[in-house]
């Protein structure tokens, strides 16, 4: 059996607009996907706290940036959801500005997490999300969430879509399954996460 990681997590603050970001010299993670993919969920499932990220039936409800501080040396930004038709055009427009100024200029960001539900295609906007990302030369890895929801075969055939989506990409690292109701795939990211951020600390020699 392989080595569990335990990591817990600390609420820092939550931010509606880039000038309320945290001064902060840690490496960031952020996590970012669609309402109601399930993000809370697994950010609650790798920190293994039920109430971390605040799970909500409401898509659409995480309306700003919070930010994490981890016992493993680095930050754990969680992100706004996108694309829920309830919210309006001028909370989706903020968000977009929001989560445009956060992933595209943060200095700190190391890694975004880009979370698809497995039991569909990826959407538009995910491959609008993947696509920016690539062309600001940003590393990001596929999460697939809610695999508990496919059949083994299913499952395999989905990664290897996604993989085909993005074999392009010069800045993907990885692409992982997980569900955060049977635990599946959270030792492969928190191991990937923790090899990000140490590739990001280390001093050139």
């Amino acid at each position: 059996m392989a080595h569990d990681i335990h990591i817990t997590a600390e609420f820092v603050k939550g931010a509606t607009k880039p000038e309320h970001f945290p001064e902060s010299t840690l490496p960031e993670i952020a996590m970012i996907g669609r309402s109601n993919v399930g993000k809370s969920s697994l950010i609650n499932a790798l920190v293994r706290h039920n109430r971390m990220a605040r799970v909500s039936n409401t898509p659409g409800k995480t309306q700003e940036i919070n930010f994490f501080v981890t016992d493993m040396n680095f930050m754990l930004v969680d992100l706004p959801g996108y694309g829920y038709a309830r919210v309006s055009k001028g909370q989706r427009e903020q968000f977009s500005v929001l989560i445009r100024a956060y992933v595209l200029k943060r200095p700190q960001l190391v890694l975004t997490c880009v979370l698809v539900d497995a039991r569909h295609d990826p959407q538009p906007l995910d491959l609008a999300i993947l696509e920016e990302l690539e062309l600001a030369g940003r590393p990001f890895a596929i999460i697939l969430t809610k695999c508990d929801k496919l059949k083994p075969a299913a499952l395999i055939e989905r990664e290897q879509q996604v993989r085909d989506v993005i074999q392009n990409c010069q800045y993907v690292v990885d692409v992982v399954p997980t569900s955060s109701e049977t635990g599946l795939g959270r030792h492969q990211l928190l191991g990937l996460i923790k090899r990000i951020v140490n590739l990001s600390t280390q001093v050139p020699s």
